[in-house]
């Protein structure tokens, strides 16, 4: 499939979220745009307090004070979602755009049964509609924890007495339970072992096989990255600084922020030392003028500190924002560093 020839199912354009501080407004995420298309997993990315939570957040209209969303649009099927009001963006949250959130525990309700909080979701939904049938309510539901992997045993047990994949499974059929067309992954895997991270991330492989949604994977492991998505979107301090395809993104990462991150990735082919991003972020009250990564970037140049640099195709697939990168009278880029 070419680019041009992919369906949009979810725009982010110019997205601003501001958090509300005594000393002024900390940007946690500062004019962010992107698009995920049709049948894609794209893979949010970035170190811990870079905005892809809040992001996430944003999109399904979640944030709470100190928090607001400032400006920006949110579009799904031409429809700006910031703009709905609270009933009818209840009524999209799970039939058409789904979360599986962060901290599994902390998300189920520990006083009642997986089957009752399933049952709530699809009632909410679905009791004004022709489409619910309480006979069918018990075989609907013992059906999506199969489709989870999980026995039928689970319908009757609290959150509690669950392991914490299962917990995060749970979350997974609560998601789906309406087939959503687009699904929001935020950090699922994160707080699991390296053997329940795999069998989280294989059921979120087979749950988007089988339904065909659009989905969008939160998370730091970019090895893990590596192995779900088909593009990585990089954040630092609030900003996108690179798009790419996961090819692109491991073989030639172009922003300097996102090659660390890929060096960050351990191998058992190479011993190296892990590279590390010196120096300091700068008050996420006041962000520099120029690229939001000079105060930590081994190659700032002058003019970074001046111009905040634009986001740009440098090759087909990738875009990135950096000076680095000067385009040719042939349209190509070339990285200034290889003159050296």
């Amino acid at each position: 499939m070419t680019r041009e020839s992919r369906t949009p199912v979810l725009e982010v354009r110019d997205l601003r979220i501001y958090y509300e501080t005594p000393k002024g407004d900390v940007h946690a995420v500062d004019g962010i745009s992107f698009v995920l298309y049709q049948g894609e997993t794209l893979g949010l990315v970035g170190e811990s307090g870079c905005g892809k939570s809040t992001a996430a957040m944003g999109i399904l209209q979640l944030i709470t004070p100190p928090g607001r969303i400032v400006s920006g649009q949110v579009l799904m099927d031409g429809v700006d979602l910031l703009k709905l009001d609270e009933r009818t963006l209840r009524q999209m949250r799970w039939s058409r755009l789904a979360l599986v959130p962060q901290g599994a525990m902390n998300s189920l309700n520990p006083t009642m049964r997986v089957h009752q909080q399933i049952e709530d979701v699809i009632r909410q939904h679905q009791t004004k509609t022709k489409t619910f049938d309480r006979s069918q309510l018990k075989p609907r539901i013992l059906e999506l924890l199969s489709w989870v992997g999980l026995p039928e045993r689970v319908y009757d047990m609290y959150p509690h007495e669950l392991s914490g994949g299962m917990k995060q499974r749970v979350c997974i059929a609560m998601a789906v339970a309406l087939h959503p067309g687009v699904i929001i992954a935020d950090e699922s895997t994160s707080a699991l072992d390296v053997v329940v991270q795999r069998v989280v991330a294989q059921t979120l492989l087979r749950v988007k096989a089988d339904l065909g949604v659009s989905m969008i994977m939160i998370g730091h492991d970019m090895g893990l990255m590596a192995q779900m998505v088909d593009r990585i979107v990089v954040m630092y301090a609030g900003r996108i600084v690179e798009i790419a395809t996961v090819e692109h993104a491991f073989r030639n990462p172009a922003h300097p922020y996102s090659q660390v991150l890929i060096d960050s990735v351990p191998t058992i082919s190479e011993r190296k030392p892990l590279k590390i991003t010196e120096g300091i972020t700068h008050d996420p009250r006041n962000p520099p003028h120029g690229c939001i990564f000079q105060l930590r970037c081994p190659f700032v140049m002058e003019r970074c500190r001046r111009e905040a640099p634009q986001r740009r195709e440098i090759r087909p697939g990738q875009e990135v924002a950096c000076h680095l990168y000067e385009q040719q009278p042939d349209g190509s880029y070339r990285d200034v560093r290889d003159t050296a």
